[in-house]
């Protein structure tokens, strides 16, 4: 029988999130208001700061052993590092991390980056409470509780 993730029981810690800018972007208000909003509903939130590689944002994601990892692209390299990090999290034995996002990224784009392995990503003026829900209803279905 499956569960619902709305019927599933709490989880028994805190859902991890690694919350990312990778590439040269240097505009991480975005960022930082989703960080602060994913702590703010009970998650544990770390944030990498500004010019991240994938290498180091795929490193840092499984030495922290996080459940989640967020790329806020503003610089329309979306279709190159949503991909770069997800094949790095492979690679490196975390293929169960959702990977997720959200920035100036064309809906043809989205779809495309969600056939390769991401998860849902957000365009600005996005709710943070779409985000939150997100991964709260991800956590519920993947992680074990």
């Amino acid at each position: 029988m499956m569960v619902a993730a709305a019927d599933a029981p709490p989880l028994a810690r805190p859902i991890r999130v690694l919350v990312a800018k990778p590439g040269l972007d240097g505009h991480d208000r975005g960022a930082k208001v989703v960080a602060a909003a994913l702590r703010d509903a009970g998650m544990e939130v770390i944030y990498t700061g500004l010019h991240q590689t994938p290498e180091m944002i795929a490193s840092a994601a499984v030495q922290e052993d996080v459940d989640v990892v967020g790329l806020s692209i503003l610089s329309g390299a979306h279709m190159t590092l949503f991909p770069r990090v997800r094949r790095l999290l492979v690679d490196q034995g975390r293929p169960d991390i959702l990977l997720t996002g959200g920035g100036i990224i064309p809906q043809e784009d989205m779809t495309a980056l969600q056939l390769q392995g991401v998860g849902r990503l957000f365009g600005p003026g996005t709710p943070t409470s779409d985000l939150i829900a997100y991964v709260q209803d991800w956590a519920r279905a993947n992680l074990r509780h």
